[in-house]
C-alpha cells in the first residue's frame, strides 16, 4: 500500500479515519487527512506496536506497519526476565507500594488482559469501574490506580492519591505531594513505586505508566498494563531509559 500522509484525500483516507475511530481514536470521516486525523494517527502510533512487537514510529504517516497495527490486535510481547514477576520481592518499598504491587502480581496470576479488542474486556472495565469510566481508552493508568485502590481495601477514600486514569495525571499528583523523583536525580526506585514515560512528545499529554517490581544489577523490572494486550512484566536498563518522565514513591 502507498503511504497516507497529511494533505491526502480520498476513499483510502476515509477508511483510515473509520479505522482510527473504531480503535478509540476518533476523527471525522471526511476523506481529508487533516490536522485532526494527523493527531489521531500520532496518538495511535504512540500506544501501539507493529507485528514484531516493536513500538510504532510516531510520525503521523500511515505506512505498512501502522496499517497492520490498525487492522490487528496488539501482539503479545515475549519478555524474558531474570526475575519472577509472580512473586513479591522479599524486601524494599513502602507498605502501600508493596500492597499495590501485590495487587498487580495477583492480576498476572488471573491472566488479566484485553478481551474482545484493544482496550476492551472485563479486566479493562474493572480498572475503570471505580470512577465510572468506560472502556476503549488506554488503561495503563487505570490499572495502576486500581492496584492502589485494591491495596486500600477497594475504598477511594483510602487511596494515597485520587484515582486517576491518565499517566501524566498520576505523576502530577505525586509531584503535588512531593513524592516524585525526576530523571537524573539519582533516585533508585523500590518495589511498588510508579514509573512514568512520555509518548509522542515531551511536552504533550500522552504518557504511559507502570509499577516497579524490583531493581537488580542495574536493571529495572516493572509490571505494566496496556503496553501489550496483557498485564505482564518488562525490563529496562535503568541508566538508559528512553522517554522517562520520572518515578513516584508513596511513603
Amino acid at each position: 500500500m502507498s503511504v497516507l500522509k497529511k494533505g491526502d484525500t480520498g476513499v483510502a483516507v476515509r477508511n483510515l479515519q473509520r479505522q482510527l475511530a473504531d480503535r478509540g481514536y476518533p476523527c471525522v470521516a471526511n476523506g481529508v487527512f487533516d490536522a485532526a486525523t494527523f493527531a489521531a494517527v500520532r496518538a495511535f502510533q504512540s500506544q501501539n506496536l507493529d507485528q514484531h512487537g516493536q513500538p510504532l514510529v510516531v510520525d503521523g504517516k500511515v505506512g505498512p506497519l501502522t496499517q497492520w497495527s490498525l487492522t490487528h490486535p496488539k501482539p503479545v510481547i515475549a519478555a524474558p526476565s531474570a526475575v519472577d514477576y509472580t512473586r513479591l520481592p522479599a524486601r524494599g518499598g513502602s507498605t502501600a507500594g508493596r500492597a499495590a504491587l501485590a495487587a498487580a502480581i495477583g492480576e498476572i496470576a488471573q491472566g488479566a488482559r484485553e478481551i474482545g479488542g484493544d482496550n476492551r474486556g472485563p479486566f479493562v472495565r474493572k480498572y475503570f469501574a471505580p470512577v465510572d469510566g468506560g472502556t476503549g481508552d488506554p488503561w495503563c493508568a487505570a490499572f495502576v490506580s486500581w492496584c492502589f485502590y485494591t491495596a486500600g481495601g477497594s475504598r477511594l477514600d483510602r487511596m494515597p492519591f485520587p484515582y486517576t486514569v491518565g499517566a501524566r495525571g498520576v505523576l502530577a499528583e505525586f509531584k503535588r505531594r512531593g513524592w516524585a523523583h525526576a530523571p537524573g536525580s539519582g533516585y533508585e526506585p523500590v518495589p511498588g513505586d510508579i514509573v512514568v514515560w512520555w509518548r509522542v512528545s515531551l511536552d504533550g499529554w500522552q504518557g504511559h505508566i507502570g509499577l516497579v517490581h524490583s531493581v537488580k544489577d542495574g536493571m529495572l523490572y516493572t509490571i505494566e498494563g496496556n503496553r501489550s494486550p496483557q498485564v505482564q512484566g518488562f525490563s529496562y536498563v535503568l541508566s538508559r531509559m528512553d522517554k522517562l518522565l520520572g518515578f513516584g514513591h508513596v511513603p
